[in-house]
């Protein structure tokens, strides 16, 4: 068996064509003509900024609008009607501390819901503060009286608030979503840079329309081989940076390592800022770089300061211990139908209730990883099964002999239930990259940048990449970038989001 080294460790074969300048690069982009100018403006970093501000004074206004009316009219006596409105403004200043008005690539509604909250609760105790002190007093006896109405009012606005602002935020998430996987309305952008990163991010930004980019351009100080470009055309020297970025109308600019001189990088930098181009920099230690890193200075150069996720300390060792715990309550609760299903695979076929198969653990630990058996025994006169090309395995591999239990298993994640055994044994983790078997994992680490690496920590029922879905016969390289990224990323609240998605994964079909 081969694998597809393109996908593995980012190096292309031979033979692309070298594309013309003003070929398409990617997917073929909308006419913008026919889009609305509010929807092109969300690619942009300020009209986006101006965008979500509207949509925030409008989720803010409402939720006062709404306060009030559930007040019916009681508070419009002492003016709290009107002090009330100090509410918008004030939210507004305290997202915008929070930087919740910059673009971000992969920014999803998970990542801005909990400062989104935070920032309304904030806001809601200032400005019930302010309306405490502004509203007058009329005498000793209705003092209470009065004190009390701006309080409910301001509970109420904020019940209002902590629902349209991040739903309003979520509405305009999904609009910019489906324009950018329908229309590809993406931002044109310029990579200086070859190689295998440039490979990479190349190949991300036409996999996931999300990140809203689309690759126009090439620059570098030697022309790339005609595969690496992967169609996007070569545009010359950083030097030629003005011209590009008006020839491709670029409005973002990714510099991957490369081996221009520091100093043409930093005025090709400058000068793409000065043409408004947002200018991001992939690092040269890219991995190790985590989301905890920061940036301090001494006196005028910047330092970064890299954050360790230690896979062996008392955060993984507390995780493994809750998994245990969660994994018994988790068969308890869920006994009456485990025992459905085991009886139901008995009943379906001669066989085993579960299908065990030996898998790589955390130290290359081997270890039977259980499910629900889902097949026939297998036919000795058929052929054996070959995996595809660059791809890992995984679904259903050669003839399908899946019962008509094992289909229905299959297709709601039914069928990995078992693994909580694994769990609860101390074999696996609820959430952990997907444990391969031993005669691909010797294969992969050989061929697969850092796949080795994903063995730092136990396997996972779930994980970073399945609920990107990289599931069944996915690439293998993607997979290891994915689970890389969780390792050194590790938190309580980055489980609890995959697990959440998990369960909006298991609701679409994995297999016909």
């Amino acid at each position: 068996m081969q694998l597809d080294l393109k996908t593995a460790n980012g190096k292309p074969g031979r033979g692309a064509a070298v594309p013309r300048p003003d070929a398409a690069a990617g997917p073929q982009r909308h006419d913008p003509s026919e889009l609305p100018r509010w929807v092109l403006a969300m690619r942009t970093d300020p009209w986006f900024s101006v965008l979500t501000i509207v949509i925030d004074i409008l989720a803010a206004s409402s939720a006062v609008l709404l306060g009030q009316w559930m007040m019916s009219g009681e508070v419009e006596e002492r003016n709290i009607a009107l002090y009330s409105w100090i509410f918008v403004p004030i939210v507004l200043i305290v997202l915008a501390t929070r930087k919740l008005y910059r673009r971000n690539l992969n920014r999803s509604f998970f990542d801005d819901f909990e400062p989104v909250q935070v920032s309304v609760a904030v806001s809601i105790l200032t400005s019930m503060a302010i309306v405490l002190f502004l509203v007058p007093r009329l005498d000793r006896g209705e003092a209470a009286g009065d004190y009390v109405r701006p309080s409910e009012l301001m509970l109420k606005i904020w019940l209002f608030a902590a629902v349209l602002v991040p739903l309003l935020r979520l509405l305009r998430l999904m609009i910019q979503r489906h324009y950018r996987r329908k229309y590809h309305t993406a931002a044109p952008a310029l990579i200086i840079g070859s190689g295998p990163i440039a490979h990479q991010l190349i190949t991300r930004m036409r996999q996931v329309a999300d990140y809203g980019l689309n690759p126009v351009g090439v620059l570098d100080d030697v022309r790339p081989a005609d595969a690496e470009l992967l169609d996007v055309p070569y545009l010359g020297t950083p030097d030629n940076i003005d011209i590009a970025a008006r020839a491709t109308r670029a409005e973002e600019l990714i510099v991957t390592p490369t081996s221009v001189p520091d100093e043409q990088l930093t005025r090709a930098a400058r000068r793409a800022q000065n043409l408004g181009i947002q200018v991001r920099v992939v690092p040269r230690l890219m991995d190790a770089v985590s989301v905890g890193t920061w940036v301090e200075h001494l006196g005028g150069i910047p330092l970064m300061v890299l954050c360790h996720t230690d896979p062996k300390g008392w955060h993984f060792a507390f995780k493994h211990a809750s998994d245990r715990v969660l994994a018994g309550l988790g068969l308890l609760a869920i006994s009456p139908i485990f025992l459905t299903l085991a009886l139901l695979v008995k009943l379906s076929s001669p066989g085993p209730v579960f299908f065990r198969q030996p898998r790589i653990g955390r130290d290359g630990k081997v270890f039977d990883c259980l499910k629900f058996r889902s097949m026939r025994p297998e036919d000795p006169a058929k052929a054996g099964f070959q995996l595809k090309e660059g791809a890992a395995p995984g679904g259903v591999e050669g003839d399908d002999r899946r019962t008509r239990i094992g289909k229905i298993m299959r297709k709601t994640s039914l069928d990995e239930l078992p693994q909580l055994v694994n769990v609860f044994r101390g074999d696996m983790s609820l959430v952990g990259p997907r444990p391969e078997r031993p005669e691909f994992v010797e294969l992969f680490d050989m061929h697969i940048r850092r796949y080795g690496e994903r063995h730092r920590v136990k396997a996972g029922i779930t994980g970073w990449a399945q609920v990107h879905g990289l599931r069944g016969q996915t690439s293998i390289a993607d997979r290891a970038e994915f689970d890389n990224y969780y390792i050194e990323n590790w938190s309580v609240k980055l489980d609890f989001r995959i697990l959440l998605l998990t369960v909006l994964a298991v609701l679409r079909p994995t297999e016909d």
